[in-house]
């Protein structure tokens, strides 16, 4: 479940990555018409004579918020992951060997495979 998770914040994460780098190319200098983007005369019709920076400049801040959220979202879940052994050799030091009876089943100290061979 929390792979499902972290899959789904970090497609969100990079397309509100994607998307701030869109508006912050659209905007322009504080010099420069904001709705010339649009086409010369267009400024006026769009977003306002100044509704183009406004809009611009929030939706900005806010996936700019968005885009920090996801960040320490990504960090929390990256970090919360079940350990794994990092090595084969750690993951077979957790199995046990099976146990061993070292005496024989009769109580007597002879090796139980020469109990097996005929004499």
């Amino acid at each position: 479940m929390s792979n499902y998770i972290f899959s789904i914040v970090l497609t969100i994460h990079v397309l509100v990555g994607l998307f701030i780098i869109g508006l912050v190319l659209m905007q322009h200098g504080k010099g420069a018409d904001a709705g010339a983007a649009f086409g010369g005369g267009a400024s006026g019709s769009v977003f306002g004579s100044s509704g183009s920076a406004n809009f611009l400049s929030r939706t900005t801040g806010i996936l700019a918020t968005v885009f920090f959220i996801t960040s320490l979202g990504l960090s929390y879940l990256a970090s919360n992951k079940p350990s794994q052994p990092s090595s084969v050799m750690e993951g077979a030091s957790t199995l046990s060997a099976p146990a061993t009876d070292a005496s024989p089943a009769d109580g007597g100290a002879e090796d139980s495979r020469a109990k097996a061979i005929p004499k």
